[in-house]
């Protein structure tokens, strides 16, 4: 009975390591709806892929105070993500929606 449970056991634990790096990315994601970022604000280590994703019925953009990064328009339920390689403090904003502002910070 145990030999049984362990054969199906082991199967299942090889698929949760290979999801598992692709959940804890996954928590690396700002949203844009309602004309506003969300979170406005996030803290993640060098190395990290941020995600952002347009909710809205309206184009958003994301652009980098500093011009590290920008995105084109993203049309609703789009995507762009950025890999933030090097520690400091990201502000960015949407260029078409100046008031949607936020910010990274990388430790």
């Amino acid at each position: 009975m145990r030999s049984k449970v362990l054969a199906r056991t082991i199967p299942m634990l090889g698929l949760l390591l290979m999801v598992a790096p692709a959940l804890a990315d996954g928590g690396n994601m700002v949203v844009m709806k309602n004309f506003d970022f969300a979170p406005m604000a996030m803290t993640v280590l060098a190395g990290t892929t941020v995600t952002w994703k347009n909710l809205d019925g309206e184009p958003h953009t994301v652009v980098s105070a500093d011009g590290l990064f920008r995105s084109g328009a993203l049309d609703q339920n789009d995507t762009y993500t950025f890999r933030f390689s090097k520690p400091g403090t990201y502000k960015y904003v949407c260029s078409i929606h100046p008031k949607m502002m936020a910010t990274i910070t990388v430790k």
